[in-house]
């Protein structure tokens, strides 16, 4: 009698770990080939980016994370990371955040809006000078811009973090003083690449990225090495409050996996170690 209690026991217990495996191996699988998480379905993921994020996101990563998760739509903003930043503050329905400068993620922070938890140094960027694809203007350095006649496109320094850069790079250079009132200014870095590919400007100062997305612009050179204080560094973070907050947390699992950072080093941008 003890032995075949025991051999039952035996059989049960062996019954419960199949089942428990199958479980464990099942939901790996089902990862594995993509499935979605049914637990989102009907959930909504609110990106705020900065402007300079547009073209990775709604061309590649957005589908790509929808196909992943099929039950969860993604809708985006973007704007310069300043203009971002207030809109938050103002009650933007926001659930990611994702700026082209650490100072509108800190100030973001400071003020409580930032699960901080969750706040990477995730990506950088160059600084770079552009004129029109078929420029003949004697423009190849930022020394350069001392002699342009006409506009010089930069991103509003108040408000876009290309702009910050670029005002930093110009000082640092000694060369803001005598180019300032040449200077035309975009409301993100997107208006002033446009500004540069239309021809309304003879040259402008963008990210590097922005300036690989357009065939009508041109790379003269990038910033010099010292001219910026510290790296172009993109932070991505979860808002605090995040409406779907389990959703909001697939997608920032999803961007660092590996298959989502290399698109982003298709695009131009460097995974910040």
């Amino acid at each position: 009698m003890k032995s075949m209690r025991k051999v039952l026991l035996v059989a049960v217990i062996a019954l419960i770990a199949i089942v428990c495996a199958s479980s464990v191996v099942s939901a790996g699988l089902f990862d594995f080939l993509g499935g979605s998480n049914t637990n989102l379905d009907g959930k909504e993921v609110n990106l705020a980016a900065a402007a300079s994020l547009k073209n990775v996101y709604d061309e590649k990563l957005i589908p790509m994370f929808q196909e992943k998760y099929p039950g969860v739509k993604v809708t985006p903003t973007y704007a310069s990371s300043g203009d971002l930043q207030s809109q938050i503050e103002n009650g933007l329905e926001t659930d990611v955040f994702m700026s082209a400068a650490n100072k509108q993620m800190n100030k973001l922070v400071d003020e409580g809006y930032i699960d901080n938890t969750t706040n990477l140094q995730f990506l950088e960027n160059k600084v770079v000078l552009i004129v029109p694809k078929d420029s003949t203007a004697n423009i190849s350095s930022f020394d350069d811009l001392k002699n342009v006649s006409g506009n010089i496109a930069i991103g509003d320094p108040e408000s876009v973090p290309a702009g910050q850069y670029a005002k930093e790079v110009l000082t640092n250079l000694g060369i803001w003083d005598s180019v300032e009132s040449k200077f035309s200014l975009g409301t993100d870095v997107t208006a002033v690449l446009n500004q540069v590919a239309q021809g309304s400007a003879d040259c402008g100062i963008v990210y590097s990225t922005d300036a690989k997305s357009n065939d009508g612009v041109k790379v003269v050179c990038e910033a010099p090495e010292g001219s910026l204080n510290t790296s172009v560094i993109y932070p991505v973070a979860m808002i605090k409050d995040a409406k779907d907050a389990d959703a909001a947390k697939a997608f920032m699992d999803f961007l660092q996996t590996k298959e989502a950072k290399d698109v982003f080093v298709e695009y131009g941008f460097a995974i910040h170690e």
